[in-house]
């Protein structure tokens, strides 16, 4: 997100207006220099031990190199010192280099004894790899068991989020099959991790089988958790129906929806623009018992304001202060937006004047939806005056509001002032080069056309 601008704040009991400049400080994310001097960073341990960096892979550098380094202990190092060193050669080698590192270090130095964790660093390096197959997870998970240490849910949750995040959820699934059948089974947050992994990169069916072979063969259920990130996933996909069904079966295995759940299916109409529906969920939320939270609020301001139904999203604004919600910059956001799109501006500039007399900084998704709303309306020398606002806080222009105010700049005739709105475009990096520039162009061959046709 861009940077977020100072809030206005009022001068005495003067209105803020929209003449008021935001008063000048340093953006957050930028701070003075200090003018105290500086100090390298240094890393202080009652018993120093050296950081050991491998920059090759090779395996006899690396095995002299811990040799030259251990030999330099007055005693035998922990176990944290092996694991370390284990942990900085897996990023750059391959598994069975870093597997015979490991047993060059216990056959030299047998005060070293691997624990469990030892194994889980070449565990998650083999899992990391891009290998097309799982012959090198097999030989750790082999390993392992010949070592004493047999994978328990730790080790299965440390391969399935290190192949998930590789990309591997296929190999992550077939993973968590044969360590449920042979050692352990994964707990809920592992289930429900690799749950939302397949939810991003597969086809739902493939996640419902998931599923269903875990509980048949391992009697392992979704929970509340399990079936929220199943209703979000449906939701996104605008499939409502299948959210009302997963509802149900929630409802038959036992569970009681919470306000989260209830906010991702308002959230799914919303992206559908099924005002009605937002408010049923709203109102089925409330008979249930369930207080509605400040993201219920914001949803339902930003669902019914999209929808042009702005009083009834008043009616919520007014409604969360009195549950004790204090409205955010997403809520008055959602709200100008709606009264922009009935071309009532200057009511939307109140809201303005209201976030600041309240403490509440607006950001800059705020002003660019008031930027784009005063060019419709053709209210040219207040959107000047807030693009002048929003330059002096660094703000970025996003791209509808950056088109629209150029065009009514190219309408009103100050191409000048357009082309500065262009510089400052790119300069800020709100747009690439090209998209800033096309826009531009297109613009004035608009306003060439219209000319030319009288208009």
């Amino acid at each position: 997100m861009s940077k977020m601008p100072p809030p206005l704040r009022a001068a005495g009991n003067q209105a803020i207006s929209l003449l008021k400049n935001p008063p000048s400080v340093v953006p957050p994310g930028q701070f003075k220099k200090s003018t105290k001097n500086k100090t390298k960073a240094v890393l202080i341990t009652k018993n120093p031990i050296p950081l050991i960096a491998f920059k090759s892979s090779n395996l006899s550098d690396a095995k002299s190199l811990f040799n030259s380094i251990i030999s330099s202990f007055a005693s035998p190092p922990d176990i944290q010192f092996h694991n370390t060193v284990i942990q900085s050669y897996s990023r750059v080698s391959t598994v069975r280099d870093s597997i015979s590192l490991l047993r060059h270090m216990t056959k030299s130095y047998p005060s070293f004894i691997p624990d469990r964790s030892t194994y889980h660093i070449l565990l998650a390096q083999s899992c990391k790899s891009t290998d097309s197959d799982l012959s090198n997870v097999h030989r750790i998970l082999n390993l392992m068991v010949t070592d004493g240490f047999p994978p328990d849910h730790v080790s299965t949750d440390i391969a399935v989020r290190s192949l998930c995040l590789a990309g591997r959820e296929d190999h992550a699934v077939e993973v968590v099959k044969e360590l449920s059948f042979k050692h352990s089974a994964p707990d809920t947050f592992t289930y429900n991790f690799i749950v939302k992994s397949l939810c991003k990169s597969s086809a739902l069916n493939t996640v419902y089988n998931f599923i269903d072979d875990m509980r048949n063969s391992f009697n392992l259920r979704p929970d509340l958790v399990t079936y929220t990130i199943l209703i979000d996933k449906v939701c996104n996909s605008r499939n409502l129906r299948e959210a009302t069904h997963l509802l149900g079966v929630l409802g038959e295995e036992g569970f009681k929806p919470d306000c989260f759940l209830y906010n991702t299916i308002m959230k799914g109409y919303c992206m559908l623009n099924q005002g009605g529906d937002i408010i049923k969920v709203y109102n089925k939320m409330k008979e249930a018992g369930i207080e509605p939270d400040l993201v219920t609020y914001n949803t339902l301001i930003f669902g019914l304001s999209k929808l042009g139904r702005v009083k009834e999203a008043k009616k919520f604004l007014k409604l969360m202060a009195e549950k004790g919600h204090s409205p955010d910059a997403v809520t008055y956001t959602s709200l100008m937006n709606g009264m922009c799109r009935e071309r009532d501006v200057f009511g939307a500039l109140k809201l303005l004047e209201e976030m600041a007399l309240k403490g509440c900084s607006p950001n800059s998704c705020t002003y660019n939806t008031l930027l784009h709303g005063l060019s419709k309306s053709k209210q040219l020398d207040k959107a000047v005056e807030l693009y002048g606002m929003m330059k002096s806080s660094d703000m970025k222009l996003e791209t509808g509001s950056y088109a629209t105010f150029l065009r009514a700049l190219c309408r009103a005739g100050r191409i000048a002032e357009a082309y500065e709105v262009f510089d400052y475009a790119v300069e800020s990096k709100s747009l690439s080069d090209v998209s800033a520039y096309s826009t531009l162009e297109s613009t004035l061959k608009w306003l060439k056309k219209t000319e030319e046709q009288g208009c």
